[in-house]
């Protein structure tokens, strides 16, 4: 028998969304809806698993983890790209790790979601109408004004038509952007310091790496205007969260629209749950019917290929 476990199935959808019972008879499939932090906590749950499908990087799976897993073959994630698995790790204990392909279109569209509700102090809005209250703010206008684009790769560029579309200059840099690709892009590339002075809204959309954590830190939200807006549905760690907070309390910048954070869930009480002018979403940038009706029909190929010894998307 072969035993697979989905986890951190938020929304509990996994079991609808692929037909598990393709997969060879002898294959026991568990979706848990719930997440755990607690190494000991993962490898009682996990110790007995063949196989383990990962919704992104909700559980990461570190050395440590991997190596009190000894039945573990097979790890799944959602994706072709998660930086919470150690591939050496994994590649010394004869686990083989596979991505799944395709996907939607839906972290852009959150990110202008984002940047409209904070703008606009929807949230606010929304909470002083049902309170009895009428038109407290105002709003902020995105015709005519900057957005700076920290990255310009898939998602980066893909910001660019709906910035254009409200009127919208359109400015970029990252460590290796040059001056034609930002250009191909729709983009004017500048240097690092003049995107964040410039910029009126400010998108990251960087991969997380050595070089990007902590990236936006108190220097760089300090050459922000006051009136201007960051906006991260990157990875958390991009952004100095201790900066920021310091930043938003102090009216250094207007707000900040976020969808993902250092620690995930974040945790009750966290100081960005009452910092001022925010718009706080629960990582759900990729979280769209369409992308998990994607995702997790791949995952089931990626499982049965694997037991069937065909070649896999293999992460390396």
């Amino acid at each position: 028998m072969t035993t697979v476990a989905v986890l951190d199935d938020y929304q509990e959808v996994a079991a609808d969304l692929a037909d598990w019972k393709a997969l060879p008879d002898g294959t026991e499939v568990t979706f848990f809806a719930d997440h755990l932090d607690d190494e000991d906590a993962l490898v009682d749950r996990l110790q007995p698993y063949d196989v383990l499908v990962l919704m992104r990087e909700r559980t990461p799976l570190r050395r440590s983890l991997i190596a009190r897993l000894p039945q573990l073959r097979l790890v799944v994630t959602t994706g072709m790209r998660n930086a919470s698995i150690d591939l050496d790790a994994a590649r010394e204990h004869g686990v083989t790790v596979c991505g799944t392909r395709g996907g939607t279109p839906g972290t852009v569209e959150l990110a202008w979601a984002l940047i409209l509700a904070v703008v606009r102090h929807l949230p606010a809005e929304d909470a002083r109408m049902r309170a009895g209250g009428w038109q407290h703010t105002l709003g902020t206008d995105l015709g005519g004004s900057t957005l700076g684009l920290l990255g310009l790769g898939r998602l980066g560029r893909a910001m660019v038509p709906v910035a254009r579309a409200f009127g919208m200059d359109v400015i970029a840099w990252s460590q290796n952007l040059t001056d034609s690709a930002a250009a191909e892009g729709g983009a004017a590339r500048v240097d690092k310091d003049e995107l964040f002075a410039r910029s009126d809204v400010l998108s990251v959309h960087l991969v997380l790496s050595a070089r990007t954590r902590g990236l936006v830190g108190a220097h760089e939200l300090g050459l922000m205007k006051p009136t201007a807006f960051l906006v991260n549905t990157s990875r958390g760690p991009v952004v100095d969260e201790s900066a920021l907070v310091a930043a938003l309390h102090d009216r250094q910048i207007a707000g900040a629209a976020l969808d993902v954070y250092d620690k995930e869930p974040l945790p009750a009480g966290h100081p960005l749950l009452s910092a001022p002018n925010t718009v706080l979403t629960p990582h759900i940038g990729f979280v769209t019917r369409g992308t998990y009706a994607t995702w997790y029909p791949e995952a089931v190929h990626a499982i049965a290929a694997y037991l069937a010894a065909t070649p896999v998307n293999v992460l390396t």
